[in-house]
């Protein structure tokens, strides 16, 4: 179902599959696997399995009963690019967005060659923007590339969980730049040369800068509740929207 959500970056979520797998270091502590834990015991409708990877076809059609215009974050419980999910399921995902042009999707995976082999044929709607997570550099960066693939009208990427410096970055097509550290009792830390490291590469390559959260480590490097964290950098917030055109 869709439901309004606390991700600062967006406004609903929706899930037409729910579940995934590890794929890579940023997999370790998931939210979302804990979440579905959660959900399955307290019988909530789709997570019957817990977080075993699951479609959810009755869902498929509920954004179109939403007129007004809402930002949607798509499988923030799954990977809809994880490789147990026939292309034709996507295809019905995406041929949902295409049919609710009032809305803006944003669709972030870990599977990113998957997600560019898809693109090979068949041409993302305006109103999704795609992205990629980039944890590392070994996993995450790499990510970029095929991101850079897909013809999309914004291409963004989710640096969270930051798990380490990621050095120099090409950020060529790519729009925007989510960053935000881990949170949760096994949070690992991040550290704000890193977070200062892609704040001055997104000014140099023109990418908008959007800094999520500290997470359970503080700029002081103390654990603490996220709340207690907050979101600011040097004393502030950035909420850059991306820009189209780059």
């Amino acid at each position: 179902m869709s439901t309004q959500t606390s991700i600062e970056w967006t406004e609903q979520t929706w899930n037409p599959a729910v579940g995934c797998s590890k794929v890579s270091p940023g997999c370790a502590n998931c939210y979302a696997e804990a979440m579905a834990k959660r959900l399955k015991a307290m019988k909530v409708n789709g997570y019957e399995n817990g977080f075993e990877l699951s479609l959810l076809p009755n869902r498929l059609e509920e954004p179109l009963k939403r007129t007004k215009p809402t930002i949607y974050f798509v499988n923030s419980m799954s990977d809809l690019f994880h490789e147990d999910i026939p292309d034709d399921y996507i295809r019905q995902v995406f041929d949902v967005l295409r049919r609710a042009p009032q809305h803006t999707f944003q669709v972030l995976t870990k599977r990113a060659e998957r997600m560019a082999l898809f693109f090979k044929a068949y041409e993302p709607p305006k109103n999704a923007w795609i992205g990629v997570t980039v944890e590392d550099k070994q996993h995450g960066v790499p990510r970029l590339d095929w991101l850079r693939q897909v013809p999309a009208f914004i291409r963004f990427i989710s640096v969270e969980p930051l798990l380490e410096d990621l050095g120099k970055l090409d950020l060529r097509g790519i729009h925007w730049v989510i960053v935000g550290g881990e949170s949760g009792p096994k949070a690992r830390p991040m550290q704000q040369e890193w977070v200062l490291s892609i704040k001055r590469q997104c000014d140099e390559q023109r990418s908008a800068f959007f800094f999520k959260q500290w997470g359970g480590w503080g700029v002081d490097g103390k654990k603490r509740a996220k709340k207690l964290n907050g979101r600011l950098l040097q004393g502030r917030t950035w909420d850059a929207s991306p820009v189209v055109g780059l």
